[in-house]
């Protein structure tokens, strides 16, 4: 996973640069995900608190949010993803911005160092959160749902999380809650669409994510043909996504 998104960040740029996603467009049935997850956190922000987002990748989302905080620090286990977000609070000349390496499982913090973690995407290790998050601290998640890109990675027979299409993620991590001690008051899942503007777009978004970490426009023709037969509207091509969304307090 780490190799991945060095590979990413070194041809790209980043992880979350916006300007060069793939041409798409989106319908949200239940509303954004990725909008009602920033949403509860500018809910819970105050200008004392510090901050940790866990698997922070370029920075670029504890950037946007900085100002609402004392301090972020940003937590990563891709060196390259990281020299750029050092590097662009360098440029920035941010002293409330810290971006540091390590693993989520085991985070190099004290107890009770936080008073709000999120974590956008990123591995989920809550007994760990807990440990760090202070009494009355809020953990704020947007994760991949189990059915998440399910037709697609059919149509390959491989894929992040492969297989585990029956078994819920929400209710499997409320139970993990529950066994960390935390308290969850949002756990919701969230169903919606995609719409690539054709098969080019399709195939340049899938070499920025990881739903196929090996994934290549050659090798991968016949799965993406098999794909394409079924979720191609025209020259547009369509996947459904899946994301889990929390608010946890400890």
């Amino acid at each position: 996973m780490d190799n991945f998104y060095d590979e990413v960040a070194k041809k790209f740029g980043g992880y979350d640069l916006v300007d060069d996603e793939p041409d798409h467009t989106a319908e949200y049935p239940s509303g954004d995900p990725d909008e009602i997850f920033k949403e509860k956190i500018r809910e819970l922000a105050d200008s004392n608190f510090t901050a940790l987002d866990i698997g922070c990748g370029d920075g670029t989302f504890s950037f946007n949010i900085a100002d609402r905080f004392a301090k972020i620090v940003g937590l990563d286990s891709s060196k390259e993803l990281l020299r750029i977000a050092k590097q662009r609070a360098t440029e920035l000349r941010s002293d409330s911005l810290e971006f540091v390496f390590g693993d989520a499982e085991k985070t190099p913090f004290g107890d009770e160092s936080f008073d709000i973690i999120f974590n956008r995407r990123g591995p989920s290790f809550y007994d760990e959160y807990a440990r760090l998050l202070k009494q009355g601290g809020h953990y704020v998640e947007i994760g991949i749902g189990e059915k998440d890109a399910m037709e697609l990675k059919q149509a390959f027979g491989r894929g992040q999380n492969y297989g585990a299409w029956d078994e819920s993620r929400l209710e499997q991590d409320k139970s993990e809650f529950d066994s960390a001690g935390v308290k969850a008051i949002l756990a919701r899942d969230y169903f919606y669409s995609e719409s690539y503007a054709s098969e080019g777009e399709f195939e340049r978004f899938l070499k920025r994510v990881p739903i196929f970490e090996d994934f290549d426009p050659v090798n991968d023709r016949q799965c993406l043909d098999r794909y394409f037969v079924k979720h191609r509207d025209g020259s547009r091509v369509k996947l459904n996504r899946h994301r889990v969304v929390y608010v946890v307090q400890k």
